[in-house]
């Protein structure tokens, strides 16, 4: 028999210090089982702190670039004469999109078919340099009660002509009931061309820049 190396038994088996002998082999399959589920529960451990570091860079990244806030002062400008060109095949009409000066932008621009019956309408919000409302709304085929509906049910007051088209002006801002901050449509023009109908309407605009948009929109349509 070799001799016995040092920290062995007679069989050449490690002794373990804990038990002061080597180990048996179920001992050994108990101890490699156990060292394989620590390995497993570390490994899933660690996979669990690299998705939670992930996904809160991701959401970091998210805050930071798109639910940034906007400037303070910072206006929503929509390419409103881009969304007519990209609608106008919808309709049969041109879409009433007037080239307007340095300082007036779009807040919205929309075309509307509900069906059902309801009139079809291109909406267009402008905003002037004196940061003054105009809606714009062109009715497709649309009926005097849509009119209506679009004046507040109020009588045009005269008539004038800008851009070659004919207007009606509902001006009815030193009216009572429409001398709140809650009025609706103080002032409006409304004129037709082809088959649409078109209503500008607001209750701070000024009658100039009325006029701006009205002749801009008759150069356009004529």
């Amino acid at each position: 028999m070799s001799p016995r190396h040092p920290g062995t038994d007679d069989d050449g088996r490690p002794i373990v210090a804990e038990l002061g002998r080597a180990e048996t082999p179920g001992e050994v399959a108990d101890r490699r089982a156990a060292s394989s589920r620590a390995h497993r529960a570390n490994q899933t451990l660690i996979n669990l702190l690299l998705a939670i570091g992930a996904s809160l860079v991701i959401v970091i990244v998210l805050v930071l670039v798109v639910v940034r806030p906007a400037p303070e002062g910072a206006v929503h400008e929509v390419d409103y004469r881009g969304t007519a060109q990209q609608a106008q095949s919808s309709v049969d009409d041109r879409l009433a999109a007037p080239a307007l000066p340095t300082g007036w932008y779009a807040n919205r621009a929309e075309l509307s078919q509900p069906g059902g019956g309801q009139v079809a309408s291109w909406g267009v919000g402008l905003v002037s340099p004196g940061s003054r409302y105009i809606g714009l709304t062109q009715g497709f085929q649309a009926d005097a009660t849509w009119v209506a509906d679009q004046v507040d049910k109020l009588q045009p007051t005269r008539t004038q002509t800008f851009g070659g088209l004919d207007w009606r002006v509902y001006d009815h801002r030193d009216a009572p009931a429409n001398s709140g901050d809650d009025a609706n449509v103080d002032y409006a023009l409304v004129t037709t061309s082809g088959g649409s109908t078109i209503v500008l309407a607001g209750s701070t605009a000024t009658d100039a820049e009325f006029a701006t948009v009205a002749t801009a929109i008759g150069k356009e349509l004529t």
